[in-house]
């Protein structure tokens, strides 16, 4: 890659090589693509402006052209050469109504995606459609920074960037301390995930009002964790008490994905296990979407709900206090496991969904697709993992919220396992 084409080929010339050919032809799509918005834009200033469509198109074949013929260093002078020439074109035509150097950074860049498009077409065009959509959204991108976004909202977009790139790469994907029981890597993911739902939820609920916004939210972000929802469900409810009826809608809606989510795995991996489930989990998922449909027109007609205030100091301290608490709750389980040993499915069952209600229900339709236990006899275990799962959510709730919080979330949870097991008791699946 980085000593360029071949030009002493015996017998055939590079030129008429129909790949290079066609990375040419990317190359010149590149520049084509970014130099028609920047002419666009060069249109409608009153200030002259060196750089359009032309301009454009030239630097990127210039950059490719100087890959196929000395490799990333000439394509590294090329690069250098354009960018003195936008320099130079900076000063000597300074545009008054927008002093910034876009278009020359674009046209340096166009140089180095035409070199790129002689090694990595795909990359090479997929960066320059990039680039062209980031440069015709100006408009919208400027007010969606100056108008749209407040302060407090930008502060916690660079919390959660910083907390995704910068610490959990650097966290072991391990199992260790007590008991091998945490995995430090995993863990932080929660964190994550739970400013995640507190940045989306607030984004929802400035569009659509807090009453439709947040259940909304909860159905969604259920299908990544029904217990990381309900714990920032429970901390917006701490923040904002008048909207209670809309957080305990979404905690609630969170246990429908849960059980559409937990039916899809099972059927994944054991159909006659998913047959023997079907009525348990479809009885829970009607529950729990009764119970989050019922606060849902109660939070509708609640007129003193509101979009939510959330401090970001708040949704940082309750993330990393879902975290401290799940990583008890691990330990605590590795712990009964070193100490009292696994008796059996039903006890490996309920220590298994504490942690991963999802992860538990695999591991038993995997014993049933090998032979080894029949599609009945998967049902109580898998019965036994949501229960441990739902008091898991119980504790969250009770930690995470207000008491009010707790008082509707709570009884809501245990019907909606209660009717899991009625499900199972209908159809004689527990013998």
């Amino acid at each position: 890659m980085g000593v360029g084409y071949d030009v002493a080929m015996p017998g055939k010339h590079p030129l008429l090589d129909l790949t290079i050919i066609h990375h040419l032809l990317i190359a010149l799509g590149i520049g084509l693509v970014i130099g028609a918005e920047r002419e666009r834009r060069k249109a409608a200033r009153s200030t002259p402006s060196a750089a359009g469509l032309r301009t454009f198109t030239i630097a990127a074949l210039v950059g490719a052209v100087a890959m196929l013929l000395g490799g990333i260093a000439m394509l590294g002078l090329a690069a250098g050469a354009v960018a003195v020439l936008a320099v130079v074109s900076y000063w000597l035509i300074h545009d008054v109504e927008d002093p910034g150097i876009t278009t020359e950074v674009s046209l340096v860049g166009t140089a180095l995606l035409g070199g790129l498009a002689m090694t990595q077409p795909a990359l090479a065009s997929g960066i320059g459609v990039v680039i062209a959509i980031i440069l015709a959204a100006r408009i919208p991108l400027h007010r969606l920074v100056d108008e749209v976004i407040t302060q407090k909202e930008l502060s916690d977009i660079l919390i959660l960037g910083g907390a995704t790139l910068v610490i959990l790469p650097l966290l072991p994907d391990r199992d260790m301390g007590p008991w091998q029981a945490l995995n430090p890597h995993a863990i932080w993911l929660l964190v994550i995930l739970i400013l995640g739902i507190n940045a989306v939820g607030h984004g929802l609920t400035r569009w659509l009002g807090a009453r439709l916004g947040v259940p909304l939210l909860g159905l969604v972000s259920g299908f990544v964790s029904s217990s990381a929802t309900i714990g920032a469900m429970g901390s917006w409810v701490r923040a904002t008490p008048a909207c209670l009826k809309a957080g305990v809608a979404a905690a609630l809606l969170s246990s429908v994905a849960t059980f559409v989510q937990l039916g899809a795995v099972i059927d994944l991996t054991d159909h006659g296990t998913f047959v023997a489930m079907m009525i348990p989990l479809g009885a829970a998922g009607a529950m729990a979407l009764l119970a989050g449909g019922f606060y849902t027109l109660r939070a509708w007609r609640q007129p003193s709900a509101q979009v939510p205030e959330m401090s970001q100091s708040f949704s940082v301290m309750l993330a990393l206090g879902f975290a401290g608490l799940l990583s008890a709750m691990l330990i605590a389980t590795a712990a009964m496991r070193a100490w009292f040993g696994e008796p059996g499915m039903i006890s490996a069952a309920a220590i298994a969904g504490v942690m991963d209600v999802h992860a538990a229900a695999i591991a038993i339709a995997s014993q049933v697709a090998e032979g080894r236990i029949s599609a009945p006899q998967a049902v109580l275990p898998m019965l036994v993992a949501c229960s441990t799962s739902t008091a898991a959510k119980l504790l969250f709730a009770a930690t995470a919220g207000t008491r009010p919080f707790a008082a509707r979330v709570m009884p809501g949870m245990v019907v909606i396992v209660v009717a899991a097991w009625a499900g199972a008791w209908f159809v004689g699946a527990l013998g």
